[in-house]
């Protein structure tokens, strides 16, 4: 072994001799090693060798000194030696002095400890026997009053005589008693304090004084001194009660009630028991029997309700010095094809009704134009068509300004009549705006007196409604539409507080597929900031995004503001009211809140008949057919008004029956419930994945495609009523989706596809679809096949496509080609 290893090295005892060691280890290992010693090498000086210098030195040295040391290094190491022995021996002397001195330390403060003890036991011995001294001259005393009450006539020596002294006598101990007695009592204090004590560690006092036990806590040491203090003030020892508010609602559950009292669940359960009530902590109690329980213990009750969450977002006045000018909110409305979009699409200088399948507006739609004069307009522009009745009464509500649009060359239509009464529901004021003034058959006069007859009196008629002669398509009459705009606003002082919680209402919402629930909502008070949590109908959530009507992303939005709202989690319905909370906890409280009173009104509403009413009902069913029928839509909007117009087909025969509609792309679900149920599906403007489309195919399920929403109603009436002519029906024949997107001089953007399915031919239809949502619809202005012009492309082949009028195309986006023919169509 080294010497440098760290070990121990080995060694014999018995001498010098060579032997086996065997050396021991963890775990039981072994080992043998070889041990070997050798004699000490003894070098004997030479004859001829002469004497150190240093005789002292070399005298003292007993031993033989090693072969080539002199005799300076022998004296040093002599001298170093000695040194150290030397201070071995005062290193001894000083632990042995310092032990010493600690042992008397201890020895002096267990002599005063003792002494101390003894003092303070003398003491309590002195007080104790003064106590019993007076007790016992006390009672002494009034032993004696009552002998000489019961003896008046004894003489006054004897009474004397009986008098026992106060000190001598009997009464005093003698020595020998008194120590045993004071031993007695020093055991029984001993015992008292030890069964006082618990058991437990020793602490450092107790150990090195050879006291054992374990003493009390400080904090029950406190509670006795408290009981004590109490005591000798003469006061109860009693804890002062603490009287609580406790808020009650409608039910509450025996563990909460208990918190909310600040009192034990145990307790509560006993007053329970009591008033023959067996509830466990878990269980419920209605409000009354918790009241009872609540004064019992002597607290007071609110008695509050379910509805009490939503006075959070109650509304606040402000004060006039808070609020501040916004912009007009103008509503444009009118009936279909008068020309509503096209006038603000004149007014915005963009082109809006390219972008609507049929010319025809489907969505509310909301925009904010900056005029020459820098005044800043918020416009709802609302369909026109019957089936969007409601939205067009939500935009009515938001508003402050109606321009109602009419056509010169049509006059007053059924829809026009709508808008009227709508206008007037909301009570705000109105321009009539008679467009299409460019047209030769254009009477505005005949305007004017057909609204006479819906008590509308223009300004021309001595009425005080302003009316503007304009045309969308010349752009004649918009300035003067403009100032009536700002006009109207001027007098009507429209102003809001922009330094509070938002309000706003929701126009329209959707979901999409890339950003989740999108809600477009128009402020109507307040601001609204990135980050706020915000409560919306029956939906939630923190504003992760705020996008203006221009597509740019903005930080927050003001009065008159409309913005899409992302960050919710679910899609809203068109005209919830949104509001913000301070915490997300009162944001899912409020919309659980409001969800389950939504579901509890549809339970009450579908119980609420009678055992007459559904025999009656089911009598009259016998003779009505019913069409059932599925619907998706891209947004809540367009979903509600084709679920109004569905129930609004139909008569004593024949009904539509709306199974379900929702927002969003088909999915397989649909396609389940459309099986059983034995119902086609109408999407519109959406389309089926490719799961549903597969299911769909295997099951036999019906999937139409609609993009205008009257050629959906139309085409269910006809086969609600059994009027089956021969209908226009569309036959997809192939799908294509586009890889890169390519600029060619002369014919724009060309999209370079692959066909996944199917045929892609010259002649037929196409449709743009971007996350099954159909983005456009027209024909294709060229299908090539490497540089040649073709007239198809079958599946697993590339080829280029350029569309008629249309260049917002973008890679993975998906191109669907289809035929339309006439089918006969049979109801089963």
């Amino acid at each position: 072994m080294s010497d440098s290893d760290g070990k121990k090295t080995l060694g014999l005892r018995g001498g010098p001799r060579s032997g086996n060691v065997k050396q021991s280890f963890s775990h039981g290992r072994t080992k043998n090693v070889v041990v070997e010693t050798k004699r000490k090498r003894v070098v004997v000086p030479k004859p001829g060798a002469s004497k150190p210098a240093g005789g002292g030195a070399t005298s003292g040295n007993k031993g033989p000194r090693p072969a080539g040391i002199s005799d300076a290094e022998m004296d040093r190491r002599l001298k170093a030696v000695q040194a150290a022995r030397a201070r071995e021996v005062e290193e001894a002397a000083k632990r042995e002095a310092d032990e010493k001195a600690r042992a008397e330390e201890r020895e002096r403060m267990r002599a005063e400890k003792e002494q101390k003890e003894r003092e303070q036991r003398e003491a309590e011995e002195k007080a104790r026997q003064k106590a019993e001294d007076e007790e016992r001259r006390a009672r002494d005393a009034a032993a004696a009053a009552s002998k000489a009450a019961e003896e008046p006539a004894a003489p006054k020596a004897d009474a004397g005589a009986r008098t026992p002294r106060p000190t001598g006598g009997p009464a005093a101990p003698s020595p020998a008693r008194k120590k045993g007695r004071e031993d007695d009592d020093r055991s029984n204090r001993n015992k008292n304090r030890d069964d006082g004590r618990r058991s437990g560690k020793l602490t450092l006092n107790q150990a090195l004084s050879g006291e054992g036990g374990r003493q009390k806590s400080m904090a029950a040491m406190k509670r006795k001194q408290e009981r004590a203090r109490q005591k000798a003030m003469g006061g109860p020892v009693v804890r002062e009660k603490i009287v609580r508010n406790v808020n009650l609602p409608e039910a509450i559950s025996v563990g909460e009630l208990a918190n909310r009292m600040a009192e034990r669940t145990a307790d509560v359960v006993k007053a329970l028991m009591q008033n023959g009530i067996m509830a466990t902590q878990n269980q419920s109690i209605d409000a009354d029997t918790a009241e009872l329980i609540i004064e019992e213990f002597g607290h007071k009750v609110t008695r509050v309700s379910d509805s009490d969450v939503e006075q959070v977002i109650e509304q606040v006045d402000d004060k006039p010095e808070d609020l501040k000018p916004r912009p007009p909110v103008i509503t444009i409305m009118g009936h279909v094809d008068h020309g509503k979009t096209s006038l603000l699409d004149a007014i915005r200088d963009a082109k809006v009704v390219a972008g609507e399948a049929g010319g025809i507006t489907q969505h509310i739609g909301a925009y904010q134009v900056t005029t020459d004069s820098g005044t800043v307009l918020s416009f709802l522009d609302t369909p026109g068509h019957a089936a969007f009745t409601s939205m067009r009464s939500r935009g009515a509500q938001v508003t402050d300004i109606v321009v109602l649009v009419v056509a010169a060359d049509d006059a007053v239509m059924p829809q026009t009549i709508e808008a009227i009464n709508h206008a007037k529901a909301a009570n705000v004021p109105m321009i009539v705006a008679i467009n299409k003034i460019d047209k030769p058959a254009a009477d505005p006069n005949k305007v004017r007196t057909d609204l006479l007859q819906h008590e509308v009196v223009v300004e021309k008629m001595s009425g005080d409604v302003q009316d503007v002669e304009v045309s969308a398509k010349t752009g004649k009459g918009l300035d003067e539409l403009l100032e009536a705009i700002a006009l109207q606003s001027e007098i009507l002082d429209i102003k809001a507080n922009p330094d509070r919680a938002a309000q706003g209402a929701v126009i329209e919402a959707q979901l999409d597929v890339g950003r989740g629930p999108v809600a477009t909502v128009l402020i109507q008070n307040g601001t609204l900031r990135q980050g706020d949590i915000f409560v919306v109908g029956e939906q939630y959530g923190k504003v992760r995004a705020l996008i203006n009507d221009k597509g740019e992303r903005v930080s927050e939005a003001g009065p008159s503001v409309p913005v899409e709202v992302l960050g919710l989690n679910g899609t809203p319905e068109a005209g919830d009211v949104l509001n913000v909370t301070s915490t997300e906890a009162q944001a899912r409280e409020i919309a659980e809140y409001r969800a389950s009173a939504a579901k509890e009104k549809r339970a009450a509403a579908g119980a609420a008949t009678t055992l007459e009413q559904l025999m009656a009902k089911a009598k009259d069913d016998e003779n009505v057919s019913e069409l059932p029928i599925l619907l998706k839509a891209d947004v809540q909007g367009s979903a509600e008004a084709i679920f109004q117009a569905m129930e609004k087909i139909g008569n004593d025969e024949v009904r539509v029956r709306v199974l379900h509609y929702g927002v969003g792309a088909i999915t397989e679900t649909d396609v389940g419930l459309a099986e059983a149920s034995g119902a086609p599906i109408m999407g519109f403007n959406v389309r089926a994945n490719a799961t549903a489309r597969n299911t769909a195919n295997q099951k036999g399920v019906e999937i139409r495609y609609y993009s205008v929403i009257y050629d959906l109603v139309d085409d269910v009436k006809a086969a609600a009523s059994g009027l089956l002519s021969n209908e226009i029906r569309e036959r997809f024949i192939g799908y294509a989706k586009i890889k890169e997107v390519f600029k060619v001089t002369g014919v724009g953007k060309v999209a370079g596809c692959l066909v996944t399915e199917g045929i892609a031919r010259r002649s037929a239809g196409v449709r743009l679809l971007r996350d099954d949502v159909v983005i456009h619809e027209g024909t294709l202005k060229t299908l090539k096949r490497f540089k040649d012009e073709v007239a198809e492309v079958i599946s697993g082949q590339e080829c280029g496509m350029a569309f008629e009028n249309y260049d917002d195309i973008r890679p993975d986006d998906v191109i669907e080609i289809f035929e339309r023919e006439e089918v006969e169509r049979k109801l089963d």
